[in-house]
């Protein structure tokens, strides 16, 4: 029988059909290379049977929607994370979906970005954490992951032309990094290539993004799709390494793919591979559906094979058993994500049987996801509101307090009602929010305030009850000051997902100690956010000018006050941590400490490990996350023993004389907190790093030669005495020395040096062979 992945039979045309959609979120079935289908993710499969869009303007088959990233960031548990992916892999299957468009990982760079909603962090190694247990958990089912958006999509406007220009350093060590973790370590078999260009070009023709990089560097051997829409010339995409042109239909461009090889423009082995991985992928789906010991016959993408798990017939839907199954998932998971931001006076939990006044639109009609592709129809939705009367008994009332965003009622007379009910009751829980015309995929905010009627509807409550929770729903960070200031109590729910009423209610009764921990710094205003004067760009093209400065290294390194730490989340127990040590451990070490529930209820803690080098030769920040570890529920009193490796790939920066990772020798600083700001122990270690030699150019100034051993011998046969006073830099004076220090070796002509002598300096600063001042330090 042939192989379903040898393609010799196939024409040209063929291959180059096989790189394109036979429809919207299909493949074509060529030869025999089955069709293969592909649905929008993260946080649900939307299955479209009927109207299709990228949008989620039309309908889409019924699903569970777990907490969108955003939401499932903030419980920082990969373990958790795996979970989802293994329940969306289960539905994917269920719905005769092959590959799951998912995760996003592309770093939240400002808060006012359209679609951070869909991604996790403004960090890169929690978002690599998160987002490779997310693709192990998805794959684990049989189904494809699609690694998205790649890369350096940061932003909404004007997002299919934009350039986002960075420079190498933050580039690789913020933009690259979490791609470069996932597929190094949870090899997805799908990479979505973005719409923008990254410095000026094109992601989808760019050739050493998707080739040189993803496939040379980092040993990714699947398929390389587009985004829908992004790919304006096949040829050239095809060139730099795109398999898959999504969607298909009559634009897709397979004619061109084919005059462009008998043009001699394309090389048909390229269009040959393309086709082979889009072979291989269908393989990969079929093989990991086939049970042991069958032959896999009967077995094709997006048909359940004899061995698949109990969620169902493929295609036919997600069953009652399987939804009812998710759903309770899903609450526990939303649960795990709420983050407990204050809790003055420890108002939370509430009690069941007081009077409550709860108020807000949102506690009736919950926000609970974002809009655009990843907009999920759910298989059913908890309302705030009636699980927490379900929790908090029968004296428990309701008042919108505010219109919302398509009410037409009057907003004094409902702000009014919503006071007095406030006044009578012995505690106010108010829900504030964003609804879902206020933010969504397509366009960027141009603001992090909560509507003004909010906030006045919250000041007028508080001063009729003082006893007040504000409970938040948003897809991204808000300006909360005016909330701390005004609020006891906050908790912020972020986007939870369809099970995220009953989450709610959880956490405020108590019956679930919130362990949520905020993915994302909340600065105290928009001017203080690294970004803020180079977003979202203009004339297409958008300036990273904060560098390497993104997040809670920005406001760090400037020392400046923020509204919430990166990492912060309170509990209503208490831990301490003791006994932290670190110990060299393969190329990096590992951290060891002791964390003791001090308080009087269960509880879960989140361990932060953070890394620093003070006498660092480059610019870095203060501190960076290295390591994070979620403790087990912890009964008062207990103590968990938590290891956590740190491993050399995340303690290195991008050295670019030399374009390679590189690993700073000197002695690094340890902290373990609960956020970036609390940091509760710390401890050294002193690491060898890697020996760095910068080749001597005729661009090299006097000074860096000076450093570099060899290029300062070399001086010195040259210069004799003069060089030596220079090394000293007595002679010459300090001062002099700093000047001349900055003069580049091809100056020298100017001061006597002939081009020969020059020349010479040069071979010998950059012979082999032993270092004449020993090892470096």
């Amino acid at each position: 029988m042939t192989s379903r992945t040898d393609l010799s039979d196939l024409s040209l045309a063929e291959k180059a059909a096989l790189g394109s959609g036979a429809d919207f979120w299909t493949t074509e079935a060529i030869g025999p290379v089955p069709a293969l289908t592909l649905t929008d993710g993260p946080h649900g499969v939307r299955r479209q049977t009927g109207a299709t869009d990228h949008l989620g303007l039309a309908g889409s088959e019924p699903a569970t929607c777990f907490p969108p990233a955003v939401g499932l960031a903030n419980s920082w548990d990969p373990g958790l994370v795996r979970r989802v992916g293994e329940a969306l892999g289960r539905e994917a299957r269920a719905l005769g979906v092959d590959v799951l468009l998912g995760p996003g990982v592309n770093i939240k760079r400002d808060p006012r970005g359209g679609r951070n909603f869909e991604y996790y962090s403004e960090d890169p190694l929690l978002t690599g954490r998160l987002g490779a247990a997310w693709v192990e958990g998805v794959q684990s089912a049989g189904v494809g992951a699609s690694l998205k958006h790649f890369a350096a999509n940061n932003a909404e406007h004007d997002r299919m032309r934009a350039s986002s220009d960075i420079d190498p350093r933050p580039l690789r060590e913020i933009y690259l990094r979490a791609f470069s973790h996932i597929v190094r370590t949870a090899r997805p078999w799908t990479v979505m290539c973005s719409y923008n260009r990254i410095n000026g070009v094109p992601a989808a023709e760019n050739r050493w993004l998707l080739t040189d990089l993803l496939r040379g560097e980092w040993g990714f051997d699947g398929v390389v799709v587009s985004d829908w829409g992004a790919v304006v010339d096949r040829p050239a995409s095809v060139a730099a390494g795109l398999d898959l042109a999504m969607p298909g239909g009559p634009g897709a461009g397979d004619d061109r793919v084919v005059a462009a090889v008998e043009a001699g423009v394309l090389a048909e082995a390229e269009v040959t591979a393309a086709a082979a991985n889009v072979a291989r992928l269908a393989e990969r789906v079929r093989t990991t559906r086939t049970p042991a010991g069958a032959d896999g016959a009967g077995a094709s993408p997006g048909h359940a094979d004899p061995g698949a798990p109990s969620e169902g017939t493929a295609g036919s839907g997600v069953s009652g058993a399987l939804a009812d199954t998710h759903h309770r998932l899903a609450r526990e998971v939303a649960a795990r994500c709420v983050v407990l931001l204050q809790n003055d006076r420890d108002l939370l939990p509430l009690t069941p049987g007081r009077r409550i006044a709860v108020i807000g639109p949102f506690a009736a009609e919950p926000r609970y996801q974002g809009g655009g592709s990843s907009h999920v129809t759910a298989t059913r939705v908890d309302v705030p509101l009636d699980e927490i009367r379900t929790l908090g008994g029968d004296a428990v009332s309701y008042h919108p307090g505010f219109t919302g965003a398509s009410g037409e009622a009057d907003a004094a007379a409902l702000r009014e009602e919503a006071v007095a009910a406030a006044r009578a009751a012995e505690v106010a829980v108010v829900f504030l929010g964003l609804a879902a015309d206020q933010e969504s995929e397509g366009f960027d905010r141009e603001h992090l305030e909560l509507p003004a009627e909010q906030l006045e509807l919250l000041a007028a409550v508080v001063r009729a009850q003082p006893d007040t929770v504000v409970v938040l729903a948003h897809g991204g960070v808000l300006r909360l000051e005016p909330v701390a200031r005004l609020a006891p109590a906050v908790l912020d729910g972020a986007l939870l997902g369809q099970a995220g009423g009953g989450a709610l209610a959880d956490v405020l009764f108590g019956v679930v100690n919130p362990s949520g921990r905020l993915a994302e710094t909340v600065p105290v205003r928009l001017q203080d956010t690294p970004a803020y004067l180079n977003f979202p760009g203009e004339n297409s093209h958008v300036r990273y000018g904060e560098g390497l400065f993104v997040g809670y290294r920005w406001y760090d390194a400037r020392d400046l006050d923020v509204c919430y730490p990166f990492g912060h989340g309170l509990s209503y127990t208490t831990f301490g941590c003791s006994g932290l040590s670190a110990e060299p451990a393969g190329d990096g070490f590992t951290v060891r400490l002791t964390v003791t529930n001090t308080g009087t209820r269960p509880g879960r803690e989140v361990v932060q490990i953070y890394t620093g080098v003070a006498e660092s030769a480059v610019q870095r920040p203060v501190r960076a996350l290295a390591g994070v570890a979620v403790t087990g529920e912890l009964e008062p009193g207990a103590s968990e023993q938590v290891s956590i490796e740190v491993p050399r790939e995340d303690l290195t920066y991008w050295e670019t004389r030399t374009e390679q990772w590189v690993l700073e020798s000197g002695t690094y600083r340890i902290w373990a907190g609960a956020s970036s700001r609390d940091l509760r122990a710390e401890t050294d270690i002193d690491l060898a790093g890697d020996a760095l030699r910068v080749p001597i150019t005729i661009d090299s100034t006097l000074g860096e030669a000076m450093a570099d051993p060899r290029a300062a011998a070399a001086l010195g046969a040259v210069f004799g005495e003069m060089a030596d006073s220079m090394g000293g830099g007595d002679a010459l004076g300090t001062d002099m020395m700093r000047m001349i220090s900055s003069i580049p070796l091809n100056r020298l002509a100017l001061f006597g040096m002939a081009p020969e002598q020059l020349d010479a300096l040069l071979a010998a600063a950059n012979a082999d062979g032993p270092d004449p001042h020993g090892p470096a330090d």
